[in-house]
């Protein structure tokens, strides 16, 4: 599938279409036409299905923001299991893609032969098998293909080696090892944005700087650790997993959490979140990142 555009668009091969299930249609409908074209009429959806067979769709010109959002993924929204597609097809932008390339990214590869602006999403730029582009898979698919990394070696600074990878690079990225369902651990030297681990089931993500709103949302399993502070909403909707803040945390912590356990500094979470005793267990936590003795008694463990 081929597209030529006058003017970037944005949401191209975007899987959620806008995050359909919030706006109900009203930013963006699968069966609208794309606009700007240029001697074709494909739809949203078409693009959507069109990767989800397999087939590669290119783009001949500027691409806008949220290009392949959950690309790869099976989602429930839509009836499907919420896990990763195999055989997706690649998105190929032969100009430059606006922020938010792989929001949430789950497989399939994005390439893009001009400059990619901040933030990424879900994804990072590993040796390419294109000439002349530069590639982007999804951080979690390349956790659970650990057999796939020497083919889609992280580009340096970042590194990726024995089930951890390190990212070094610097950039800003929106829902960090979304969707991770293997043992694996990134490391972020630095911060990240809105939406880290979300819909995490299982391996370890630790940030050293600070995190933007919405950290560890939905998290069903596995751990985030945040060395800096977080903004709002943090552990929205938690059912399952541990999350540990070190530095300052904003307002909102836990709503609508049904499970699983957080470790902050002492604060007000909303109901019918409690604070409870630290244990055992919070106390390693906190030991193993730099808190112990009388300063973790500044800290809670707070659960439903």
């Amino acid at each position: 599938m081929e597209l030529t555009l006058s003017a970037p668009q944005d949401c191209i091969g975007d899987f959620t279409y806008n995050f359909i299930w919030q706006h109900k249609g009203e930013l963006l409908k699968p069966a609208d036409f794309i606009p700007s074209q240029a001697g074709t009429s494909y739809t949203y959806e078409a693009v959507v299905e069109a990767l989800q067979h397999g087939e590669d769709v290119r783009i001949k010109g500027d691409a806008g923001k949220r290009i392949g959002s959950s690309l790869g993924v099976d989602l429930v929204f839509f009836g499907g299991t919420g896990k990763e597609l195999s055989g997706v097809g690649s998105i190929i932008i032969d100009g430059n893609a606006d922020s938010h390339l792989g929001l949430g990214m789950l497989a399939g590869a994005i390439y893009v032969k001009g400059e990619v602006l901040e933030p990424l999403g879900n994804s990072i730029q590993v040796e390419s098998d294109r000439a002349g582009y530069k590639k982007f898979v999804s951080i979690t698919w390349l956790l659970h293909h650990p057999e796939q990394h020497e083919q889609n070696a992280p580009l340096a600074p970042n590194d990726m080696r024995d089930g951890e990878l390190t990212l070094a690079d610097g950039l800003l990225r929106h829902t960090l090892a979304a969707r991770c369902m293997t043992d694996a651990t990134v490391n972020v030297k630095g911060d990240v944005g809105i939406s880290v681990g979300i819909l995490m089931r299982r391996g370890t993500v630790v940030v050293s700087g600070n995190a933007g709103m919405n950290a560890a949302a939905l998290l069903n399993g596995g751990t985030v650790v945040i060395l800096g502070n977080v903004a709002e909403f943090m552990g929205v909707e938690l059912r399952k997993g541990v999350v540990f803040v070190k530095g300052s945390t904003k307002g909102y912590i836990g709503a609508q959490m049904s499970g699983g356990r957080i470790i902050c500094k002492r604060t007000k979470p909303l109901p019918p979140v409690r604070e409870r005793k630290l244990e055992q267990e919070d106390l390693a936590v906190l030991a193993r990142y730099g808190v112990a003795g009388v300063f973790a008694l500044s800290y809670g463990r707070y659960e439903v």
